[in-house]
């Protein structure tokens, strides 16, 4: 499934800068822009290298201004909106379409009869990127003019006003670049033409999008470099960005290399787990979900895997890793990057608790989640169900048992089991749920207490256990005990006056009623409540919580709802649970409304529009959130890891179900 766009969207400045695209290295870096090339967040950028892989993620190349000399006429091909917001040049003028050919995105620009195309893509494990420029068609032959633009800082960050003093010095193809007398030489390289160095400022470059997220919105470049070469029909020329000194040159066997990597991840798919579904798209997702995937290695230095949370900002947390390891590696055939991941993360668990997040800067995990553990025991569960490797199971077995123990006796934040069976987390000033929204002192959702998701995901934790024990030749005995109390104290969240589950037991303030989607795991996870209330749950989240996109995190009908995310921070976090619906609940959301309606082609047209939204907004993946209230506009990150996973997950789900 190719996206493709002609003039009709790439022709207007609005709709093509509203457009983003996205390429990863399969070690944390990437590079991602707009279709018309306009910057409009601090992270846009053609290498966005991980300096300490997958993290200490740094600009370097910021973009490149291309100008053609054509038939004794000169065009800028570039766009760029400034300080006071002007926009100039408008080479998205010249732009006639716009493909994303699998997950490689292509420009082709018409001026006069000559089509000149433009290509982007990175190298596997490396921190390098290829720009590479082909004359498809021209009565003469093209000069063409590259101004390379570089930087050197914290993608999070900006420049403001820089007093640069980079230090440059030629290299075979190319220069090296040194920004500072600390930093890590980076190096650009061109395959054809010459090279004409410079130290130009580019001033007040404005960021639309960190203007609307309240933040500073303008930043600095520096212009360190000029690569010129003519063109002849079907001639092209390379410009590489990359923190190696030495690369492969040939931009055509290195593109070559690229499409056998997405090749490969096909195949994977279709000679392991591939299952027909009515939807299109499903190719385009096993693609997506390969951008998440990077390496991570163990403490002792080995090799090991990770997964992204989000582009551009994210970076690999336990949480959404645990989610979105069944989607992302399972359903794609890939099982031993599953294994990997998941003996990665074992090596991480502490006090029965799996790390929130790992810095950007720093090695020390922060351990804030009570279900980031919990989802770990469903990824093991489901790695088992796809690949019957009771070895692995063998081996982290033993911890899984700690897990349990630490759970019965109490660990970080009041985590521990009550005497109802259900598990108590939470203190003041934290967020220990996914529901994890803070705002310097200001915990927007608490949920102190007993969290109904929480519990689901115990029960469920414990069923796996009885399943690992016996398949092990363990006594189950200690988890049969266990699942039955949490079964039984776990009716105390069905408030039959509602006809919904409460959110949160034993809450400070009491019984928290409030109406949010995560009581839909009570219905996907296990058999918790009767048939009756396992319908009405799905009812009233499809009534009342469910977009387009995903599910509301609160009702609107609540005095708290917030039905469009936006502005600075405060309001940002202030909305991000409180109404702004979610994508990767719709996994959950489709299996749960399968096992109540047992219509598997309903179930599937829930997630047609998230298929839809492919060609929206960052092209070929699913951003992390929508606005509450409609249209639903996607806000957060542009690609978010658990949003294609659950997509990908419910696809398989339903799919499976309808051809038993």
């Amino acid at each position: 499934m190719n996206i493709q766009f002609g003039r009709e969207i790439c022709g207007h400045v609005e709709t093509a800068t509203a457009k983003e695209w996205l390429i990863t290295n399969g070690i944390g870096g990437y590079a991602c822009g707009t279709l018309s090339g306009i910057l409009t967040r601090r992270y846009h950028g053609l290498l966005i290298a991980a300096l300490n892989p997958p993290v200490q993620r740094t600009l370097l190349l910021a973009k490149v201004e291309e100008t053609v000399h054509y038939l004794a006429q000169s065009h800028d091909l570039s766009s760029n909106v400034w300080q006071d917001r002007s926009i100039a040049p408008k080479g998205y003028l010249y732009l006639e379409s716009f493909c994303l050919e699998k997950n490689t995105p292509i420009w082709i620009f018409a001026i006069a009869d000559a089509l000149l195309e433009k290509q982007i893509w990175m190298q596997q494990e490396e921190n390098t990127t290829y720009i590479r420029y082909t004359l498809k068609r021209g009565s003469a032959p093209l000069q063409l003019s590259l101004k390379a633009l570089v930087n050197y800082r914290d993608h999070h960050h900006d420049t403001q006003n820089t007093n640069w003093q980079m230090q440059t010095s030629p290299t075979e193809k190319g220069i090296k670049i040194i920004a500072f007398p600390d930093a890590l030489p980076f190096y650009l390289f061109a395959d054809l033409g010459n090279i004409q160095l410079s130290h130009d400022r580019y001033f007040g470059f404005d960021l639309a999008i960190e203007r609307y997220r309240g933040l500073s919105h303008t930043d600095d470049h520096l212009h360190i470099a000029t690569f010129n070469t003519p063109l002849d029909v079907n001639q092209s020329i390379t410009l590489i960005a990359s923190t190696e000194s030495t690369v492969n040159l040939d931009g055509n066997e290195a593109l070559t290399q690229y499409y056998h990597h997405q090749d490969d991840l096909i195949s994977l798919w279709q000679n392991n787990v591939k299952f027909s579904s009515p939807l299109q798209g499903i190719e385009q997702l096993i693609l997506a979900a390969d951008q998440f995937i990077v390496n991570r290695s163990f403490q002792d230095n080995t090799a090991g895997k990770t997964i992204i949370a989000g582009y551009p900002w994210f970076s690999d947390w336990g949480r959404d890793t645990a989610i979105s390891l069944c989607g992302l590696t399972l359903v794609t055939g890939r099982f031993e990057v599953a294994r990997q991941i998941l003996r990665t993360f074992s090596c991480y668990l502490n006090q029965g608790m799996l790390p929130n997040y790992f810095p950007d800067a720093g090695e020390t995990p922060i351990y804030n989640t009570v279900d980031a553990i919990f989802w770990y025991f469903e990824s093991i569960n489901q790695y088992f169900n796809f690949t019957n490797d009771l070895e692995l199971i063998s081996q982290l077995f033993p911890l899984l048992k700690e897990v349990i123990d630490w759970h019965c006796r109490g660990t970080r934040y009041h985590i521990h089991l009550d005497r109802d069976g259900l598990i108590y987390a939470g203190e003041t000033g934290v967020q220990l749920t996914w529901m994890d929204a803070k705002v310097e002192n200001w915990v927007v959702t608490p949920r102190i207490g007993k969290p109904v998701e929480i519990n689901a995901l115990w029960v469920n934790a414990l069923a796996i256990m009885v399943k690992f024990a016996n398949l092990l030749g363990y006594s189950a005995t200690e988890y049969e005990n266990l699942g039955k109390n949490a079964k039984k104290g776990f009716q105390r969240f069905w408030n039959d006056y509602l006809g919904y589950c409460y959110d949160v037991l034993d809450a400070p303030t009491g019984n928290d009623a409030t109406l949010r989607p995560n009581q839909i795991f009570a219905v996907s996870l296990e058999d918790l409540l009767n048939k009756k209330q396992e319908k009405a749950i799905v009812d009233i989240v499809s009534q009342k919580l469910l977009t387009s996109y995903g599910l509301r995190s609160l009702s609107p009908n609540n005095s708290d709802y917030q039905g469009q995310y936006g502005g600075d921070r405060f309001l940002r976090d202030g909305a991000y649970h409180q109404g702004t619906g979610w994508g990767w609940l719709m996994g959950h959301f489709v299996q749960a409304h399968l096992k109540v309606y047992q219509n598997p082609e309903q179930s599937l047209s829930f997630l047609m529009p998230m298929l839809n939204h492919l060609q929206e907004a960052c092209l070929g993946t699913l951003s992390e959130i929508f606005d509450g209230d409609p249209p639903f506009s996607s806000r957060g990150c542009f690609a978010q890891a658990w949003s294609v996973a659950e997509v990908l997950r419910g696809i398989y789900y339903v799919t499976n179900s309808r051809q038993k």
